[in-house]
């Protein structure tokens, strides 16, 4: 008998992060894009939950420009619901750049995301179109999960690593506020319970 538990993952954004996270290739997990803000996810999956039966439920957004107040009241509403929540302050590249840098969690801007990223991808051959498709190619992903020639460790071991020493150094008061920072590591390790 089959002990994965299901898991349906709700993404705010349409390419990034359904791209990313279907390249687990696991039968257990569903992904659905919406395009929706934070709050209006939150709420959609609230609805769904009386509807359909998954053992979890995950809602993925970002920060972006969202107001603190919708962005924090989106993360409690989801908590308050027993839903949980891989959200990134600003966008969820920064979850990817987090497999290369070791970011001490201070502000960064995404619009610096895409070319910080892609100095670590340029010399392995690849490259992430930050401005047009934001979707994570096979490539892209083998290099994400692949071991650092530098450093010997798994890069998607080292930003889960990096993201939760990141996370821990902020007091989760006001999630908007806490410029850069990333849950996504939480849904991550989850996921790699079932590889």
């Amino acid at each position: 008998m089959d002990e994965r538990k299901t898991i349906l993952i709700y993404c705010g954004g349409k390419n990034t992060e359904p791209s990313y996270f279907r390249k687990f290739r696991l039968p257990n997990v569903y992904i659905e894009k919406k395009g929706l803000d934070p709050l209006s996810l939150t709420r959609q999956v609230i609805k769904l939950m009386e509807l359909s039966k998954y053992d979890e439920y995950w809602v993925v957004f970002d920060k972006d420009e969202y107001s603190d107040q919708d962005f924090n009241q989106a993360i409690q509403l989801a908590y308050q619901n027993r839903i949980r929540v891989a959200y990134s302050n600003q966008a969820f590249e920064y979850w990817l750049l987090l497999h290369f840098q070791d970011h001490n969690g201070s502000k960064l801007n995404r619009s610096e995301y895409g070319n910080k990223f892609n100095k670590f991808l340029s010399p392995l051959g690849a490259e992430y179109d930050s401005k047009r498709t934001k979707i994570v190619k096979e490539q892209l992903f083998e290099i994400l999960d692949s071991e650092d020639p530098q450093t010997g460790k798994i890069r998607i071991h080292q930003a889960i690593i990096r993201a939760k020493k990141i996370f821990d150094n902020f007091d989760h008061v006001s999630p908007a506020k806490e410029e850069s920072s990333t849950t996504v590591f939480m849904l991550v390790e989850e996921l790699l319970k079932y590889r």
